[in-house]
């Protein structure tokens, strides 16, 4: 009995334990979010930070987003338990009613037939050993009714146990459910006001001149960063091949695949979209200004599956001003590809992917909602178009 309450105890205890846990997880997010609505207070003070008021409200609408995402989690998983308690319920309280009855039945006998029986018992024994025998019998058998009576009251225990465990659980999962609701509104309040900033924006030719300064300098960031992992990679190669000889191991083979065999054959990033600014030179259609796409945008609708367009692993999750929340692919032979304008990420560096795994959803630029593409051979830009299978 004590240890079947101690298990019940235990249980109980890892699940308080884990929704504390969830719970530090969403307010780490909450807490993120807070600073982001500090920001946008501070931006909308000054008229000229249209653009930075734009990036906080996208940074922010992802934490919220993935606050949405984490609580839709947490209630599903809410859901599963709190089946499962039903059935720990049914389960007990059919245990329990088969141990009243059995304990009935034995009382009822007793009433019946009195100690008389007992003493009939012993009295017609043929032998002392005999009579010995008997007697242990009829200690173990009101040891064992001492027994049941005990299991009914361990039952009962755990029946009133779990009950109030269930209830608990069906007060987070309602708080959850409300909370998320809470969520969503805020999320759609979020997207109304960037819409209104956005308006703002494009009306004006100064944003729009800052804007183009923005992106270049962006660009040459990601530029940069795409530096940084060709000799973080190169590194790693060295060191692996260094450990490899001092082993006396054979060498690392290379990654699985041909990167440049899918050239003009290469899987999309979206299932459907299409192609609105393309690679290379570009004019304004304001300032008529000359600027340079170094990929390709396609628009799709806002939280479109962005899947991987071929094997590879994980090697940078970043955020810049203009490009948003991207994704950076190493493939094989040097060769990398990057999403931006993401709504959500939904895996982590250093994770292997395969061709067609989603790995994230589409979300929006200034110019509307689109996925931003781009191909790398090493340092060199290509044209993502000469690459991907005709639509």
């Amino acid at each position: 009995m004590i240890m079947t309450i101690f298990c019940s105890a235990s249980s109980q205890k890892a699940s308080q334990e884990e929704i504390k846990k969830r719970q530090t997880e969403l307010q780490a997010i909450r807490e993120q979010i807070k600073e982001y609505e500090e920001k946008i207070r501070q931006h909308q003070k000054n008229e000229n930070e249209a653009l930075e008021l734009m990036d906080t409200y996208d940074r922010k609408a992802t934490l919220v987003r993935r606050l949405i995402g984490k609580l839709r989690t947490q209630e599903h998983e809410l859901q599963r338990t709190i089946e499962k308690t039903g059935h720990d319920m049914a389960r007990l309280e059919s245990q329990l009613d088969f141990l009243k009855k059995q304990y009935a039945s034995y009382v009822a006998s007793i009433y019946r037939t009195g100690r008389t029986h007992d003493l009939e018992l012993l009295l017609s024994s043929q032998s002392i050993n005999q009579f010995y025998l008997r007697t242990a019998y009829l200690k173990r058998f009101s040891a064992q009714r001492k027994k049941d009576a005990e299991q009914i009251v361990s039952k009962k225990m755990q029946i009133e146990e779990t009950q109030a465990h269930a209830q608990q659980q069906l007060s987070e999962e309602r708080r959850l459910i409300a909370e998320k609701g809470a969520e969503e509104d805020r999320l759609t309040s979020l997207a109304t006001e960037r819409r209104e900033v956005l308006s703002q924006i494009r009306k004006s030719k100064t944003m729009a001149q800052r804007a183009i300064e923005r992106q270049m300098k962006a660009a040459k960031e990601l530029e940069n960063m795409i530096s940084q992992i060709i000799e973080s990679d190169r590194i790693k190669k060295e060191r692996a091949a260094g450990e490899a000889r001092k082993s006396n191991l054979p060498q690392p083979p290379p990654v699985a695949g041909n990167f440049e065999t899918k050239k003009g054959i290469l899987r999309w990033p979206v299932g459907q979209g299409t192609v609105v600014a393309r690679f290379g030179n570009q004019k304004h259609p304001t300032l008529k200004t000359i600027t340079q796409n170094t990929g390709i945008d396609i628009a799709v609708a806002s939280g479109s599956p962005v899947t991987a367009v071929a094997e590879g692993e994980v090697a940078r999750i970043w955020w810049l001003p203009s490009y948003g929340n991207m994704v950076i692919l190493s493939h094989n032979n040097g060769y990398r590809t990057i999403y931006t304008h993401l709504s959500e990420i939904l895996v982590g560096e250093g994770q292997g992917v395969r061709e067609g795994d989603i790995i994230a959803q589409s979300g929006e630029g200034l110019d509307g909602p689109r996925l931003h593409f781009e191909l790398w051979k090493d340092r060199e830009k290509q044209n993502p178009e000469s690459w991907l299978s005709p639509q």
